[in-house]
């Protein structure tokens, strides 16, 4: 009776055991797919006066959390030459992809976005012009911040930034060595681009966050938050410069990630 009553014993704490470990499996098996992204795919997209060397730091974050990561080097000669590299970009992910634009490459991310691979859009400290916007037309909405040093056209129509503004205009919060390397390799920007009006803003029908670099002096927040809070997009402030994706890009990342999970 003894031996019976033992096997029954140890056939109930056994019974325990196995749904004890079911539990914790099951609980970690949704954790899992709580925490990885359901959409794995990221095409970061560059703006003027910049290439896509300033895109390693959210780069490194990003992959670190198993995304896959491309970056697109825009050749900055119009509009429909930047949204045609972005769209080959596109091209090549093999499934669902955030797009994410800085600056200038907001208005790429805006005509690209249509891309039937893009889920959804995030602008970083972006233009984001409607149909039969142009960009300029957002840029003349609020006053230059006086450290802003964007030139006017030269006799060939590039736009380049005033060297002895860089730093301050363009990325005053990451080193001077750093602004320096920026730039030292920025693209040669044709000023034509600023004036070509979008045809189909994507963000009329895919989600859109967009993020407010609160000490940008390149593009006035001002102007950022009129253009998210016209477009219904999902805004989140940043304390960063123009270049808010280089000094602060873990909480660019947490944007990026949000989107991802949507």
């Amino acid at each position: 009776m003894k031996t019976i009553a033992l096997k029954e014993q140890l056939n109930r704490y056994f019974m325990f055991a196995v749904l004890i470990f079911s539990f914790l499996f099951a609980t970690a098996n949704s954790n899992a797919q709580t925490t990885a992204p359901q959409i794995k795919n990221v095409v970061l997209v560059h703006g003027a006066f910049a290439d896509g060397s300033g895109w390693k730091g959210l780069y490194q974050v990003l992959t670190k959390k198993g995304y896959n990561v491309t970056i697109v080097q825009n050749p900055l000669s119009s509009l429909e030459d930047d949204v045609r590299v972005t769209n080959l970009a596109l091209d090549k992910q093999d499934g669902p992809t955030i797009l994410v634009g800085h600056s200038w490459g907001g208005t790429v991310i805006t005509e690209a976005g249509n891309h039937p691979k893009v889920a959804a859009l995030v602008y970083v400290a972006a233009l984001q012009p409607d149909n039969g916007e142009t960009s300029v037309q957002w840029l003349m909405t609020a006053p230059p911040a006086p450290e802003n040093g964007v030139l006017s056209p030269d006799d060939k129509g590039v736009v380049y930034y005033d060297k002895a503004k860089f730093h301050a205009g363009f990325a005053g919060d990451i080193s001077k060595e750093d602004a320096d390397f920026m730039y030292a390799s920025q693209g040669a920007f044709y000023a034509k681009g600023f004036g070509t009006p979008v045809t189909k803003a994507a963000w009329r029908n895919k989600p859109s966050y967009g993020i407010v670099a609160t000490e940008d002096k390149s593009i006035s927040p001002e102007i950022e938050r009129a253009m998210y809070k016209r477009s219904n997009t999902k805004i989140t402030e940043i304390k960063g410069s123009h270049v808010v994706f280089i000094s602060q890009p873990e909480a660019v990342a947490k944007v990026i990630i949000a989107a991802s999970k949507k």
